[in-house]
């Protein structure tokens, strides 16, 4: 039986390297990619001694334009079949819409919106035509409930993953493909120490946050049972309750004092996916 693999971006921390970690540790063959080479490495040598399965690295920044086409091309190069995708690689960029240069914008848009359209669309047709396959694109919380101040373009990237993640389930469900939107809320990772947040994040109570390993238990049970959208954490979707039933502009109240800690942090340097 050939064997076939699951890219996982954005996988050299955080809630990438526990997709890693999970799927290795179910048998899959792996293909990673991050900007950053050296851990790669590191996690796969890891992996391949733990659990005896393929690892595939392939370094690339998704916010080069090119990237997802070189990433695509490697993966055919090396003779390797991809039926599952998690596209999970994304950052933030605290501060205000414009205290930072557009070319910031731009390169987080490529990253958290336009590489996963273009990963999806280039590994889809072989997922079809084997009439099997597996999305999971890693939006958030932020991506269902009003968006304070600061990382602007952050909630709103992952809105749209959402949305573009129901219409591709729709349209993939026949050919055997599921497509399942991740939206987890406040997780363990490196995300809040690239953004320079992590003070702040001190101060939410122990009970809102989550693991990475539990996130990603969820998200994988989710796509199996053909869930389209996926909250972890009943605290999560407990929140992600209440503020739907609230009117706009009292949400919009409630939200809006929380994004002062994120134009406090304005003048922080510029970030990078991970």
């Amino acid at each position: 039986m050939e064997t076939t693999h699951a890219l996982v971006t954005g996988a050299s921390a955080g809630i990438g390297a526990a997709f890693a970690r999970e799927l290795a540790s179910r048998g899959r063959a792996l293909v990673l990619t991050a900007r950053r080479g050296d851990r790669l490495d590191a996690l796969a040598d890891d992996l391949r001694t733990r659990h005896d399965i393929d690892v595939q690295c392939i370094p690339c920044d998704l916010a080069d334009p090119d990237a997802p086409r070189f990433l695509h091309e490697q993966i055919r190069q090396r003779g390797l079949h991809v039926d599952t995708l998690v596209n999970n690689a994304g950052y933030g960029v605290p501060g205000s819409f414009v205290s930072r240069p557009w070319q910031t914008h731009a390169d987080f848009i490529q990253v958290l919106m336009t590489a996963p359209a273009e990963l999806c669309h280039r590994l889809l047709p072989d997922m079809r035509a084997r009439r099997s396959g597996r999305i999971v694109n890693v939006a958030s919380l932020a991506g269902m409930i009003p968006a304070p101040a600061g990382h602007t373009l952050y909630a709103a990237s992952k809105a749209y993953l959402i949305r573009f993640s129901q219409a591709l389930a729709l349209e993939n469900r026949p050919h055997g493909v599921r497509v399942c939107a991740l939206c987890p809320g406040f997780t363990y990772s490196e995300f809040h120490d690239v953004t320079g947040t992590r003070e702040e994040m001190r101060r939410l109570p122990r009970w809102m946050w989550m693991d990475a390993e539990p996130v990603v238990r969820e998200a994988l049970a989710a796509v199996e049972r053909g869930d389209v959208v996926h909250v972890s954490g009943r605290v999560n979707r407990l929140i992600k309750g209440l503020l739907k039933i609230l009117p706009d502009r009292l949400a919009l109240r409630l939200v809006e004092r929380s994004g002062k800690d994120f134009r406090d942090s304005a003048d922080a340097p510029a970030e990078t996916s991970p």
